[in-house]
């Protein structure tokens, strides 16, 4: 019998949640998604150090020297989503999500900027921009920042999804792919009401199966890609979604699981449906959000967490600079 993993390949997209090439090369995906949390981590494995130093010495140089310390760092972080992109696109034959600063996440204009630069950075490294997704918070302004990077040929990835609403503005935007975070409505929820959930009345799949549905009903080109797994129930019941990003992990106990996999998201059963459709403008959009606590807590403390992420590998490339630096100037000295 096949294993839970080869079945799920025939009939959704599977997709690596990492930043480690050699679980990359393991489990041969499709797609792969990283984030600032992902590559902090694959920034700190040893096998990683000459492609970290690479980047930070030639942000220093790039940078010029008049340069800031914060500005060398803010285009090493940028250089080094670029370079683990890379490496990611000579494994997998589709396609990699590179995220703006989250810290950007309220402003349209500037994640429209930092979209800007870092697709050039694939460009410039012949690498078309059709191989790329630029990661953004599902925000309002990010929403409008996605909008008019599409208009432009540049496709985006929504991600810290938690809410019908967001899911709505986005497709009606006409963004490429949605990110719902399936395992932090679980998270919230469990700590909300201090219960335990079955796969099949899991919030976050029951969530991630309305949009799904909600798209298909309705024909929206905008893909699902359900996000963020705590244990392969979850994964098992969002079979058939378009794609689904799994941790190293979980696709390990996927593939070491044999049984028989039943697609549970399908759009033909979804064209049967009775759905209202929904028209989602600003106000309509801050009204849902307000009222849905869960996507409410989630959204701002998913921004706060890639943005304290960030910093964290800030800091850990402001070590590595200093080092470097210093390394420079010992053998120079001699």
């Amino acid at each position: 019998m096949a294993n839970l993993l080869e079945q799920l390949r025939k009939m959704t997209v599977v997709v690596a949640d990492t930043g480690d090439l050699a679980s990359i090369e393991k489990f041969k995906p499709q797609d792969t998604t990283t984030n600032p949390s992902l590559i902090t981590a694959a920034a700190q494995m040893p096998e990683y150090q000459v492609i970290v130093d690479e980047t930070l010495l030639q942000a220093k140089k790039d940078a010029g020297e008049s340069a800031s310390k914060a500005a060398i760092l803010s285009l090493a972080f940028d250089r080094l989503a670029v370079s683990f992109g890379k490496k990611i696109l000579d494994i997998v034959p589709g396609r990699v999500s590179t995220e703006v600063d989250a810290r950007l996440s309220y402003d349209t204009e500037g994640t429209v900027k930092k979209a800007h630069f870092l697709i050039s950075e694939y460009e410039k490294a012949g690498i078309d921009r059709k191989r790329v997704l630029i990661k953004i918070a599902a925000t309002w302004e990010g929403i409008r920042a996605a909008e008019i990077l599409e208009k432009e040929g540049i496709h985006c990835n929504l991600t810290l999804l938690f809410g019908l609403h967001q899911a709505i503005a986005c497709a009606e935007a006409g963004i490429t792919l949605i990110s719902p975070f399936v395992g932090r409505i679980l998270d919230w929820y469990k700590k909300d009401t201090g219960k335990d959930y079955a796969p099949a009345e899991d919030p976050g799949v029951l969530s991630v199966t309305t949009i799904y549905n909600y798209y298909k009903k309705f024909g929206y080109k905008t893909e699902v890609m359900g996000a963020s797994f705590r244990n392969i129930g979850e994964i098992t019941e969002l079979a058939g979604s378009d794609l689904l990003t799994i941790s190293p992990g979980l696709l390990k106990e996927l593939e070491a699981t044999e049984g028989t996999l039943v697609r549970k998201l399908d759009p033909a059963n979804a064209a049967t449906m009775d759905i209202t459709k929904i028209t989602v403008d600003k106000a309509t959009f801050d009204a849902m959000h307000a009222a849905d606590r869960m996507a409410t807590d989630k959204l701002s403390e998913g921004i706060d967490g890639f943005a304290k992420a960030l910093e964290t590998l800030e800091a850990l490339l402001a070590n590595r600079l200093a080092q470097l630096e210093s390394g420079v100037a010992v053998g120079a000295a001699a």
